[in-house]
């Protein structure tokens, strides 16, 4: 894929901004500009609006099997060109070739989840006790939807949010990352394939995302935005969507507990550890950031999982055997430095890695930490890279108050040999997700999402397509 698509798509046309504005997409490997891609405006948001609106009701009036359907072909058309999907997803993202193939089955399998479901809608006949009447429930499409996706997931965040809102009956408003925004549009000729009509997804790349996303919510015609990112940029858009009481559906950040019991399997909560730490190179909201060993087995598990951790090869995501790539920027890279530095400044031991490398690309090697104070910057947040923060406990009800302590609920991670220990821990751990004795936990037939600080709605499952719904009831007599 020598030719990338850099434009903006409204209402079935490329075009570009109103402003003729660009910015530079980089690949993170070595630094160098993949293209130059159209900055759209706030008009150019507002042209996407007007698209979505025309689009509604045509898209809205076909059958749950029509729609149903066109999800299905974009799954196929999708499979046969994933090759090219994933090896988009590195060059722009940085990602190693088999995480970047991961994200792309991933994604595909939201169309084909979604295209099972649209032929599903929920209601229900009901007799009032009281008043006699007819009780008739169903759901609608809620409207023209926003969608505000990350860099991290630039496929499966996309396909994770267009899938249901299309589903539903649904137009949409894509806002991507600047920093992977080639992906999304490398979606749009798979579903314009699909027979996704013209206005029924807009995509809007944009370095003034807080001006077009602060319009669009401003528009009483957009009814729903979805977003994935930081807590800090999900309560801006919270308050946004406010005054015109815009249906939120927020994925946020995370703060994920990795607890290794006692009786754990060592060799198996390593594996799950390397998938929980290690997938996107630790770059998402579900990667494991605290972890904490059953001091009786400490040495022993931390031993194991270093060994696996070492033997990771770092390089450029498209060159074979690679599994650790670049970092998606600068900053990112420089932020996870950090959090090694002040980690091992106030007392952590490294095992493993901790220094950053010389060269263009922003790589960062797998590092593990022993013995991570309390003190700690990377307990209190995300470090969204390679770096394994480890702590030790030795009572079950001490580990609980330990991970929960954070105001954020997204997803935590438990190994027991004994699953009525596992099942009662997972209980009374405040979190949306729980792996037990698994490493991964994002599936799309199931309902992802966290409590408190990480996010309102859920993602995925049938869940996930009641965000683009709205429910009414018809009361009438016969």
């Amino acid at each position: 894929m020598t030719e990338y698509l850099n434009k903006l798509y409204i209402n079935g046309i490329w075009r570009d901004a109103s402003d003729g504005g660009t910015f530079g997409v980089l690949n993170p490997a070595d630094e160098t500009t993949l293209t130059t891609v159209a900055s759209g405006t706030v008009e150019d948001a507002i042209a996407c609006l007007d698209a979505a609106e025309a689009a509604f009701g045509p898209w809205a009036a076909k059958t749950p099997r029509e729609r149903s359907e066109v999800l299905r072909h974009a799954f196929e058309i999708f499979t046969d060109r994933i090759d090219d999907i994933a090896r988009l997803i590195t060059l722009e993202n940085g990602k190693a070739g088999s995480d970047a193939m991961g994200e792309a089955r991933y994604a595909s399998e939201f169309f084909r989840w979604y295209a099972e479901e649209a032929v599903r809608p929920e209601g229900h006949l009901g007799h009032a006790p009281s008043t006699g009447a007819r009780v008739l429930v169903h759901q609608k499409p809620a409207g023209i939807a926003v969608l505000v996706t990350p860099w991290n997931y630039p496929a499966a965040m996309g396909t994770r949010k267009i899938s249901p809102a299309l589903a539903a009956g649904c137009p949409v408003v894509i806002k991507p990352a600047s920093e992977t925004p080639l992906t999304m549009l490398a979606l749009i000729p798979i579903l314009e394939e699909a027979g996704v009509p013209p206005g029924v997804v807009n995509v809007l790349p944009s370095r003034s995302s807080a001006a077009v996303v602060g319009a669009m919510l401003a528009d009483p015609r957009v009814r729903v935005v979805s977003f994935t990112g930081s807590t800090e940029v999900g309560r801006k858009l919270l308050h946004a969507a406010a005054d015109n009481v815009v249906k939120p559906a927020m994925e946020l950040g995370g703060n994920a507990p990795f607890i290794v019991c006692k009786d754990a399997d060592i060799e198996a909560a390593a594996d799950g550890l390397m998938v929980a730490k290690m997938r996107n190179l630790g770059e998402a909201c579900t990667a494991a950031n605290r972890i904490y060993v059953h001091e009786e087995i400490e040495k022993t598990f931390i031993e194991a999982f270093t060994a696996k951790m070492a033997a990771l090869k770092m390089g450029n995501g498209l060159e074979e055997e690679v599994d650790v790539g670049p970092l998606v920027n600068a900053e990112t890279r420089d932020k996870v430095d950090h959090f090694v530095r002040d980690a091992v400044e106030k007392g952590a031991e490294v095992k493993l890695g901790g220094t950053r490398p010389n060269g263009s690309g922003f790589f960062y090697p797998p590092t593990v930490l022993a013995r991570v104070p309390d003190t700690a910057a990377c307990l209190r947040d995300e470090v969204f890279g390679p770096v394994a923060a480890i702590q030790t406990f030795n009572d079950n009800d001490d580990i609980v108050a330990r991970a929960n302590d954070t105001e954020y609920g997204l997803v935590a991670y438990l190994y027991t040999g004994d699953m009525r220990r596992g099942l009662a821990l997972s209980e009374q751990l405040d979190f949306g997700m729980i792996g037990l004795n698994r490493g991964l936990v994002s599936d799309p037939s199931a309902p992802f999402g966290g409590v408190k600080q990480s996010g309102l709605g859920r993602e995925g499952g049938k869940e996930g397509l009641h965000e683009f719904q709205e429910t009414q009831y018809i009361s009438t007599e016969w």
